[in-house]
């Protein structure tokens, strides 16, 4: 924060109100503290006529300092800051650019006019962090934009353009996109004669029944979480109660929310993510390389997608294959993915242009030559590896990175296979590598600096969430998943069934359950191929070609919509196993289906620091919320663990004859 974030300019009869608080203006308690004396030195004037509020920098305010919300309150707080405003005899005017998010949307509220530049956004984002606008923001959108704008914004959280917030009331005027000071004081000249317009004394707009339909079209998206029927709940009561009593309600929603453990759990994910890119013991020094063009090796699903990452930050991609139709095929894909996303309106025809003439196809590993980093994205089988991997020692010009998308294989035995393992790593993309945020970089033992560095630095450029993960069997993501997965097999042989431990899944917050995802992803994964060798359920499975959705059947059975029906042959498998085993059938209880398959993750998380392959727990709840889904209210599977507390997860995991780990039993 700047020395001085909020300084005053006096332009004859205008009195404007500067805020220089890089990096994105957050109202802090020094920005709030300024902005309250420079309206004090406003009114004080009787020579000011209006007062314009703007900020330096490259944005408006875009919202709270959230650092500050778990320190104690410092004064003026943002409300009263906001109130002072609306209640100036003076008119005041929000002069916005870049982003007004948050409470620097409820700061344009309280001022009496907002003016604009065409690309800024406006929008109130707290519902991501668990919370909902709390200086008014609820109370004075429904007056200033409608109740359909207010819903949204308040409950979705994205933010609109300018033009839409023109054209519902948001904002009064356009400003060039250079001329923003000039234009605001102009437009503030034009306010003097029409005097204050307080946002709290204008009604409400539109239609109630606005809110209901936000509601119902967006249950299934919101279920689970507190923040949108809170934010809902806020809006609905700006339609019925007077403004006052209106800002009361708000206030115990906004309170009920923040000392909740989900928007705790939100907060922690807000700041794990940006955690999760710095490095540790790197130096300063280090300087990444720079990469023009990448290379994939395979056009399957992974190679199409990985390679569409690349293509759509404007980075030239030469992909291959080994035979010309899969080639063909696979450049098929990804140009039907463009037009698609094309059809959307998400991006434009000569854009879809522009990625597929970045595209290079070959059937040649020697046109790799030029690549600066090379991604292989083949067979998930070690000998075929490290046979590229020799190759592409001899064929990539040296400083080249070469990655693997493995996504259990040890990075160091493929990189032993080169000359060079300082240039080797692992880059875990997780499928559709085109859609998912998650990236595991993983460092291997002899891993450069500059090279880890560079892949951390490219995932951002990509629109990835990075993590930085060491060598070991499914690095952070899967190694988790298996304890997981085995538990739930063993489950059905004591007498659960597949619904009822995806239920408890689904149930607690996760997009499917274990079976569901074997289904999804395909059960013959990894499978031997050996229909006469059964040794297990899941062998069973295969061998009579229930392989999961993409074959109709798998754990359950599927019609032509892919709905999942329980599997009455499922079931006899499961049972004919079961009868083998001789393990007694029970019933099991939801809250022993959480102890078996959730605990034993959260024990496998501490191992996973103990043994340094991951950098900070919150990465791993990072790579839990962004790989597989883990419902972000829940903040991850180690933030959920200390919330469950360590005693109840050790002695848990102790009920069932699990190996604590020794930094998770310390703690309990």
């Amino acid at each position: 924060m700047s020395d001085n974030p909020i300084t005053t300019e006096r332009h004859s009869d205008i009195l404007v109100i500067v805020s220089n608080n890089p990096p994105v203006n957050a109202l802090g308690a020094a920005v709030r503290i300024g902005l309250a004396q420079g309206l004090k030195e406003a009114l004080a004037d009787d020579t000011i006529k209006a007062v314009v509020v703007r900020c330096d920098g490259r944005t408006f305010f875009a919202g709270a300092d959230i650092t500050e919300f778990t320190k104690p309150p410092v004064e003026p707080m943002l409300p009263g800051v906001i109130d002072a405003f609306e209640a100036s005899p003076k008119p005041v005017i929000a002069a916005i650019h870049g982003t007004a998010l948050g409470g620097g949307c409820e700061v344009t509220l309280g001022c009496h006019y907002r003016i604009a530049v065409p690309s800024a956004k406006i929008g109130t984002p707290e519902v991501k962090l668990g919370l909902l606008p709390g200086a008014g923001g609820t109370q004075r959108l429904p007056r200033v934009a409608g109740i359909e704008t207010a819903v949204e914004l308040c409950a979705g959280g994205s933010p609109i353009s300018a033009s839409r917030a023109l054209a519902v009331g948001l904002i009064d005027k356009l400003a060039g996109e250079d001329s923003l000071a000039s234009d605001a004081i102009t437009f503030a000249r034009e306010c003097i004669a029409k005097g204050p317009r307080p946002s709290r004394s204008l009604p409400v707009k539109g239609e109630v029944a606005a809110i209901e339909a936000y509601a119902k079209a967006n249950a299934r998206k919101f279920r689970g979480f507190d923040a949108p029927a809170a934010n809902i709940a806020c809006v609905e009561a700006a339609t019925r109660l007077p403004f006052d009593e209106g800002i009361k309600f708000e206030r115990d929603q906004f309170m009920k929310l923040m000392m909740g453990s989900q928007s705790a759990a939100q907060r922690h994910i807000f700041f794990a993510e940006r955690q999760a890119a710095k490095i540790d013991g790197i130096g300063a020094d280090v300087k990444p390389r720079e990469i023009k063009r990448v290379g994939i090796i395979g056009a399957g699903t992974m190679g199409g997608g990985i390679s569409m990452n690349f293509l759509s930050a404007g980075i030239p991609v030469t992909i291959v294959e080994m035979k010309q139709d899969a080639l063909d095929r696979g450049t098929g894909v990804i140009r039907r993915n463009y037009e698609a996303t094309a059809a959307k309106g998400r991006m434009k025809p000569e854009q879809v242009e522009t990625a597929m003439a970045a595209l290079k196809p070959t059937l040649s590993l020697e046109d790799l030559a030029d690549c600066d980093l090379v991604i292989e994205a083949v067979y998930e089988e070690m000998s075929v590896k490290k046979d590229i991997f020799g190759k592409l020692d001899k064929i990539c010009k040296p400083g080249a990175i070469l990655a693997s998308n493995t996504s259990y294989l040890n990075v160091d035995e493929i990189a032993a296979s080169t000359s060079r393992p300082q240039d080797v790593l692992g880059m875990h993309f997780f499928s559709p590598a085109n859609v998912m945020k998650l990236l595991e970089v993983v460092r291997g033992e002899k891993t450069a600096p500059d090279a880890l560095m560079t892949a951390m630095g490219l995932a951002k450029k990509i629109g990835k969430v990075a993590v930085v993960a060491g060598v070991c069997h499914g690095f952070i993501g899967n190694r988790m998943l298996m304890p997981r997965q085995v538990e739930a097999m063993k489950l059905l042989m004591e007498g659960a069934t597949p619904q009822q431990i995806d239920k408890v899944h689904v149930d607690f917050g996760m997009p499917m359950g274990p079976f569901q995802m074997s289904d999804l992803a395909g059960v013959d994964i990894g499978w031997h191929r050996d229909p006469t060798r059964v040794e297990s359920i899941r062998d069973a499975l295969c061998a009579v070609g229930r392989w999961g959705q993409k074959t109709g059947k798998g754990f359950y059975d599927y019609d032509e919509k892919r709905t999942p029906t329980p599997s009455a042959e499922t079931q006899k498998i499961i049972d004919e196993f079961a009868a083998k085993s001789n393990l007694p059938r029970r019933e099991i209880g939801d809250e022993e289906i959480i102890e078996r398959t959730l605990y034993p993750m959260v024990n496998e998380g501490y191992l996973i620091l103990e043994e340094g392959k991951a950098q900070r727990a919150s990465d791993i709840d990072v790579v839990w919320i962004y790989g597989y889904g883990w419902p972000v209210y829940r903040g991850g599977p180690m933030f959920w663990g200390d919330l469950e507390g360590a005693k109840k997860i050790v002695a848990g995991l102790e009920k069932h004859g699990f190996a604590v780990a020794k930094s998770l039993k310390a703690k309990s």
